[in-house]
């Protein structure tokens, strides 16, 4: 309806009338929904595959503090009896082949030697005492042997990373292939930037090495060994380690890193609220 009005009264009246109509009532409630839509963060939103449901069961079973309060996980197996070629001869030959660089670069060898030192030191690694030689020798057995190399951040040239290579292939086998990746569990970044501006102080925070703070259960250890010098002297014969935590290569860290956090904030609900488990 239209009304003019002159001289303080009003002169015509319109009416207008619409035939379209609506499938469904508009309410306020549905348009307040429309606008969030994007800011939704519930991951039901998109169902899970089979794959992660099955990484959810692996990992919601097995997950355990241990008594240094530090979670434990098994390795997601896609198949827990499946069999790996013994690979040993590989992890040796990409050993030698970057011993010469560490031979010709003085620096590279203090900062590898450094990080190696730090890992065992940690408890992060661990010396194998007693090598099964009839395991060892054994090509069906659930032993692998990673291959790792060193690489510097381009910003930070005078940090390095050892990198332990669950990619790499020996006949046609990788460690990678068997494991299971699970869901994206990160939050989304969107509703992250967004709760920061709920409250006048926003606060941040850091896991140091944070892959390293989940271990991995003593039983699949094997699939995590990798050969390396004791005491650092590249003039005696390579030792047997393995790890103890999860590694930055191996696809399904990333997920157990986030089951575990999550039960640390499940855990830590009656002491920081509910709003913990949301919003890590």
């Amino acid at each position: 309806m239209s009304h003019v009005v002159e001289n303080g009264k009003v002169t015509r009246c319109c009416c207008f009338a619409f035939r379209t109509v609506t499938k469904e009532l508009v309410t306020p409630e549905l348009l307040n929904k429309m606008y969030e839509r994007d800011f939704s963060e519930i991951i039901q939103d998109k169902p899970f595959s089979y794959e992660d449901r099955k990484f959810v069961e692996i990992v919601s079973k097995g997950i355990h503090r241990r008594p240094d309060n530090h979670f434990e996980i098994l390795l997601p197996l896609k198949d827990p009896n499946f069999k790996l070629p013994n690979n040993r001869d590989q992890a040796l030959n990409r050993l030698y082949g970057f011993k010469r660089k560490m031979t010709s670069d003085p620096q590279y060898k203090r900062d590898y030697t450094a990080f190696m030192e730090e890992i065992i030191a940690s408890g992060y690694a661990e010396k194998i005492i007693q090598v099964d030689s009839e395991v060892s020798s054994n090509h069906d057995a659930q032993i692998w042997y990673l291959p790792h190399h060193g690489i510097y951040h381009p910003k930070k040239p005078g940090k390095i990373r050892v990198v332990f290579d669950c990619s790499a292939e020996y006949k046609g086998k990788s460690l990678n292939q068997h494991l299971l990746s699970g869901p994206d569990l990160t939050n989304n970044l969107l509703g992250v930037l967004c709760r920061f501006h709920q409250e006048p102080v926003a606060v941040t925070c850091d896991i140091e090495k944070m892959f390293y703070q989940v271990y991995v259960n003593e039983e699949h250890r094997n699939l995590l060994r990798f050969l390396w010098w004791e005491n650092c002297d590249l003039k005696g014969e390579p030792t047997e380690y393995r790890m103890t935590v999860r590694l930055f290569g191996a696809t399904s860290s990333p997920g157990c890193a986030n089951m575990a956090l999550k039960a640390s904030a499940d855990d830590g609900e009656l002491e920081c609220g509910l709003r913990a488990q949301v919003y890590v």
